[in-house]
């Protein structure tokens, strides 16, 4: 196994698929999220299942964590490999004649999407952690709030303007990293170059569409909802 991450091609394969296990969370954590658009009510339903179902809490959320890290710490020694092998970056062709600003700079949205998580963690899970573990709170209530929090803490959250302008400008970057690594995370898999333009035309509505329904959350509970 230690010999498969040590070749190349055993690298991306590991980097294809936890860039899959991350879309589809993301994929499932937008469809509980615009639920708070649409129905108050079921958000918190659904969040409190999310929230204190034990398979999710204690075995799913863990290998989530892991995924997270783990796709940012081989990407950042596919980058560093890369460059001492040919001196490009990670996901780069042969230069800018060739190949999109996306594809050469996809560290640096990363990176960004790096700071995005740290604050998301501070916004929501770090918090959820510490009513949860610590405090020993299971209820998913909080005093003042008739029904479950979740709803009540979204809301509270993207009332200030700064952290909601930073949201957003992450979601730009989660898109412009999206619309590269889709295809690239089919292509280390092995796929074809006669399905590549209909994993062209998938990834890059999967880029768009879900960022820009995380930016539309945001937004609406900003506009809507102080």
């Amino acid at each position: 196994m230690s010999g498969f991450f040590k070749s190349s091609i055993g690298r991306k394969v590991a980097m294809a698929l936890s860039a899959f296990f991350l879309m589809f969370f993301l994929l499932q954590h937008f469809a509980i999220n615009i639920l708070s658009v649409f129905s108050p009510e079921l958000f918190n339903e659904v969040s409190h299942f999310m929230g204190t179902n034990p398979l999710i809490q204690f075995a799913l959320q863990p290998v989530l964590l892991f995924g997270v890290i783990f796709h940012f710490v081989m990407g950042f020694i596919l980058e560093i490999k890369n460059k001492k092998a040919n001196g490009v970056a990670y996901a780069k062709n042969n230069g800018a004649a060739n190949s999109t600003w996306v594809s050469r700079n996809m560290i640096w949205s990363g990176v960004a999407i790096l700071a995005f998580i740290i604050l998301h963690f501070i916004d929501f899970w770090f918090p959820e952690i510490n009513t949860k573990f610590v405090k020993g709170d299971w209820s998913g209530t909080m005093a003042g709030v008739e029904g479950y929090r979740y709803y009540e803490e979204l809301v509270h959250k993207f009332a200030n303007p700064v952290r909601v302008g930073a949201y957003v400008l992450a979601f730009v970057f989660l898109a412009l990293h999206l619309l590269h690594g889709f295809t690239s995370a089919f292509q280390s898999m092995g796929g074809t170059a006669g399905r590549k333009k209909t994993l062209q035309t998938i990834g890059t509505a999967y880029s768009i569409i879900i960022p820009l329904g995380f930016i539309f959350i945001a937004l609406y509970h900003h506009f809507f909802n102080h």
